[in-house]
C-alpha cells in the first residue's frame, strides 16, 4: 500500500506528506523508508532499536522504536549508510532531541 503512488506524493527536500504516507500502518515517524529503497539489508542490522522491518516491497520504520540513533550514535545509521538517500526525514513530525532521548531509555 506504500509503494502505490508514493513518488507523486514526494515533495522538495525528499519531505513526504504524512497524510498520503503513513496510510494504513497506524503510526506517524520524523525518518520513513521510500519506495525507491532497493531491499539492500544495510538498514536493518544497524538499527540498534530494531525499528527497521522488511515490508512486502521494502523495508519500514516503525516510529515507535525509532530514535534516530539518539543515545547510540551521533546520526542516523540508516540514513548515514543508504545507498539510494530513500531515508527522508518528514520535517512536519520531526520529534526534539529530549523526545527521542526519552523514548531511548523507555526501549532500554
Amino acid at each position: 500500500p506504500l509503494r502505490v503512488g508514493l513518488k507523486n506524493r514526494r515533495k522538495k527536500n525528499h519531505e513526504i506528506d504524512p497524510n498520503e504516507a503513513n496510510k494504513g500502518y497506524g503510526w506517524l515517524m520524523a525518518l520513513l523508508i521510500t519506495s525507491d529503497c532497493i531491499n539492500c539489508d544495510v538498514c536493518e542490522p544497524v538499527c540498534p532499536n530494531n525499528a527497521i522491518f522488511e515490508g512486502s516491497e521494502h523495508y519500514h520504520i516503525k516510529s515507535s522504536r525509532c530514535t534516530e540513533c539518539v543515545g547510540h550514535y551521533d546520526t542516523p545509521q540508516c540514513v548515514e549508510l543508504c545507498p539510494v538517500d530513500c531515508i527522508p526525514r518528514d520535517l512536519s513530525l520531526n520529534e526534539t532531541k529530549q523526545d527521542l532521548l526519552i523514548k531511548f531509555h523507555r526501549l532500554k
